[in-house]
């Protein structure tokens, strides 16, 4: 054995391979040809996109368990454990297997490098494989084409949004990126989109690729009723008066009906009824989006970590919090598009915390200040020792009436989730 402890697992991991982030399937391609899994694999929905893809993956999980099948989730990042990307019936699996799983990919991999996140797909590959799942959901890292989780063949392709993100490796126009999303996608097989205006280049990669494209808007969609939503899909299934999702957010219901699309695609082999559906969608929980902590001082916690997820971010504050003041906790990854989102909410925000992460990839708060007084903010604070002081600085200083809004990256959400679980203990 290697090592006894997921924890050194992990931290050996990190080192392996040269580059922290290494798109292409060669190397993944190439392990888990020498893994042994069974040729038979599980019914496979692979969900990409720029934004909602841990919301669609929930939202499926919930629904099929609601029906009754055994399911399988791969997702990434994590909040607080590892073992939350690789989840059995919604339960993270363990250490131990985890590490049984290591083992046999550190075996078989005889010198191969792989990254970080190529280690947890064939983890996760292997113990649904052992664990004969039905049905196993597979979210993409990052972009699709090259991201290792393409290394499956999905039967159904879910692209949530497509926005500018991950400019390093996606490139930096909406078609660009684009056309690196549509790359889950396979022939024959139904791919589903959620946006609103689709980029060109989804359209044609589908078209070469043969996949049966299907669009919001066009191919299915939403109407708001009152305190329900109904659901439609070309001109005769519908579902009228369905429970709104327990995800907080507008966005969600663009997210929810292309769940359901995916679900119809795939009724023939994985039928779901009108119960489990309302089910599932009244107990989906995912944390760390629009969740609401009330108290002496209520905080919103949000993973928005770029444009489109701030304005969706904005819709919220000003649809449920319109009269209160908000205090921002904020850090973020410096290779996002920080003026962006900076711009959309400089004047919904009072205040400006800038809350440190001990990271590599993350902005300092010196670069993040220097891009709130290039918007002309000026109300920020700074000089912190760490993530929790600036958010319990944050907290005292706040007036009654003030919302607190930490948000930005997931290791941040992570850190004040971390805080209230100690709390609590």
């Amino acid at each position: 054995m290697r090592f006894e402890t997921l924890a050194d697992w992990l931290a050996w991991q990190e080192t392996l391979h040269p580059l922290s982030i290494d798109l292409g399937l060669a190397r993944i391609s190439r392990v888990l040809g020498g893994m042994g899994l069974p040729s038979r694999r599980p019914f496979t929905f692979s969900v990409g996109g720029t934004n909602g893809k841990g919301s669609c993956v929930a939202m499926l999980d919930s629904i099929l368990r609601a029906a009754g099948y055994r399911v399988g989730t791969y997702t990434s990042p994590h909040i607080l454990r590892y073992n939350e990307r690789i989840c059995l019936d919604g339960r993270p699996v363990d250490d131990d297997q985890i590490i049984r799983t290591f083992e046999l990919i550190d075996r078989v991999r005889q010198g191969t490098t792989l990254s970080f996140f190529e280690f947890g797909t064939l983890a996760a590959l292997d113990i649904f494989a052992k664990e004969g799942v039905d049905i196993q959901l597979l979210e993409v890292g990052l972009g699709g084409r090259l991201d290792a989780v393409n290394v499956v063949d999905a039967d159904i392709a879910l692209i949530a949004t497509i926005d500018i993100d991950h400019r390093e490796w996606l490139g930096d126009t909406r078609e660009l990126i684009g056309a690196e999303k549509a790359g889950i996608l396979r022939g024959g097989h139904p791919g589903i989109v959620a946006d609103n205006d689709v980029p060109d280049s989804v359209v044609r990669v589908a078209r070469e690729l043969g996949a049966q494209l299907q669009l919001h808007g066009r191919d299915f969609g939403f109407e708001r009723a009152d305190s329900a939503w109904n659901w439609w899909s070309g001109h005769d299934s519908r579902l009228d008066g369905l429970p709104v999702p327990a995800i907080p957010g507008e966005h969600q219901f663009i997210n929810a009906s292309a769940v359901l699309q995916c679900l119809q695609c795939a009724a023939s082999h994985v039928p779901v009824s009108r119960e489990a559906i309302e089910r599932g969608l009244l107990e989906v929980r995912l944390p760390g989006r629009f969740q609401f902590f009330p108290g002496p001082v209520p905080v919103l916690l949000d993973v928005a970590h770029n444009p489109q997820a701030v304005r969706n971010l904005v819709t919220h504050l000003l649809r449920y919090y319109p009269d209160r003041r908000c205090k921002a906790v904020f850090s973020v990854m410096r290779d996002k598009d920080i003026p962006a989102m900076v711009g959309i909410l400089s004047e919904h925000m009072h205040e400006w915390y800038l809350a440190p992460l001990r990271m590599p990839r993350a902005a300092s708060s010196e670069e993040l200040k220097n891009i709130l007084h290039n918007a002309g903010i000026t109300r920020i604070r700074s000089g912190f020792t760490d993530a929790s002081d600036a958010i319990h600085v944050a907290s005292r200083e706040a007036l009654p009436g003030d919302l607190l809004v930490i948000f930005g990256s997931f290791f941040l959400v992570s850190e004040y989730l971390a805080m209230v679980a100690d709390e609590g203990d």
